[in-house]
């Protein structure tokens, strides 16, 4: 039976909005983790039978499928194809499921997967333009119900969603603010270890520099000035910026084949992709679907939470990974051990295979043998992957 094993996984720093990446092209962009992957792999670009490439801003320097332009702009062979994909914030971990489809099912031998979002130079939304994404159908089907605006061009709001999260769950202000914090500091302490570097693919930037660090971490941030933030959501809310990811820039990417195809060219696998599943739930709350999603993935892989060494849920809003901790009963301490996009950014179109590099290097360097990623998704999807590493 064929397998579907990761042999590498690299990324680009996670830049701030107006940071160190924003004078980079998301195409260019791309192509330097393109370029690092295959370095770092050690195998022939000409061999890639296709790139799968989350993006979800596809307008203006982001349209016009940016896989197959970052093919061209890493000066890998014509013959490497490739196609960009939206699954809202989960993109580039559903590009990870399709290559991992698609070597299983025999159609490739070695797919690269990932993705990139530049949120300074696209900004989020800057692909609604002057159409409207949902129809009357959709509108008349929520029309009345508790967070859908229906009069607005864009009636599905996940910062509402994170608000009736936290009200759902019994989350307080204080207990938000505290997750934030807690994700400033692990992120730091995984910075100043120097956990992320092996991860990260410096990018020469135009000061003739190298951007080789993450810029969102707050070493400064307390709960005093958190508690200070204003609630856009709701007046008389308790999610603020500070417990919300950051708009940001950043690539990554992973390459995929099977345990036949890396021992015949060479290449050693990482780990293999055990479960991939994704699911769909209430598309105003919005952001509970991982709860189901990570649910479905263990009863598919046949293990229980507590056999699962890290988990990375993407930190969206604060709200999210909390009830996630609630429903599934699992061990806080193995949650985002190294922060999460709250301290790190979360770079939409990018962040699911960012989040998997993570997730792999902190199997790797602890002998993790299961890591699950589950991520909460526009529409109120989510995507749930099992790795288990080699």
């Amino acid at each position: 039976m064929r397998d579907a094993v990761i042999v590498e996984a690299v990324r680009t720093p996670v830049g701030r909005r107006r940071g160190a990446l924003a004078g980079v092209h998301p195409v260019d962009l791309s192509a330097h983790v393109l370029r690092a992957l295959a370095e770092r792999a050690g195998f022939d670009p000409a061999d890639v039978d296709d790139v799968v490439w989350g993006t979800v801003s596809q307008v203006g320097e982001q349209a016009w499928n940016v896989a197959r332009n970052a093919v061209l702009a890493a000066g890998w062979p014509e013959s490497v194809p490739g196609t960009t994909l939206d699954r809202q914030c989960g993109s580039s971990q559903q590009a990870v499921h399709f290559a991992a489809a698609a070597v299983i099912a025999g159609q490739a031998d070695l797919v690269v997967a990932g993705g990139v979002e530049s949120m300074t130079r696209v900004p989020m939304g800057a692909s609604v333009g002057a159409g409207l994404p949902y129809g009357d159908l959709v509108r008349e089907r929520y029309r009345g119900v508790e967070g859908f605006a229906a009069d607005d061009p864009v009636p599905f709001n996940q910062g509402v969603g994170a608000e009736l999260i936290a009200r759902r769950w019994g989350q307080s202000r204080r207990q938000l603010d505290e997750y934030a914090l807690a994700s400033h500091a692990k992120a730091a302490a995984a910075q100043d270890a120097g956990a992320f570097d092996a991860e990260i693919a410096p990018v020469p930037v135009a000061d003739g520099s190298k951007a080789d660090r993450d810029e969102g971490i707050r070493r400064e941030s307390s709960l005093e000035r958190l508690a200070e933030l204003p609630t856009p959501f709701r007046p008389d809310g308790v999610v603020t910026a500070g417990s919300a990811s950051q708009i940001s820039d950043g690539a990554a990417a992973l390459a995929i084949t099977t345990s036949e195809w890396a021992a015949a060219h060479g290449l050693r696998p990482v780990a293999r992709i055990h479960t991939a599943v994704v699911t769909a739930a209430d598309p105003v709350v919005m952001l509970t679907a991982p709860i189901p999603a990570t649910a479905k993935a263990l009863r598919r892989a046949g293990l229980g939470i507590e056999e699962i060494g890290v988990y990375e849920v993407n930190e969206a809003f604060a709200p999210v990974p909390l009830a996630w901790l609630a429903e599934t009963e699992a061990d806080p301490a193995r949650l985002n051990p190294r922060g999460g996009a709250i301290a790190l950014g979360h770079p939409l179109g990018g962040s699911g295979a960012r989040i998997m590099t993570t997730m792999l290097a902190q199997q790797r360097d602890n002998g993790i043998r299961y890591g699950l990623q589950t991520m909460c998704e526009g529409g109120g999807m989510a995507n749930a992957t099992i790795v288990e590493l080699l």
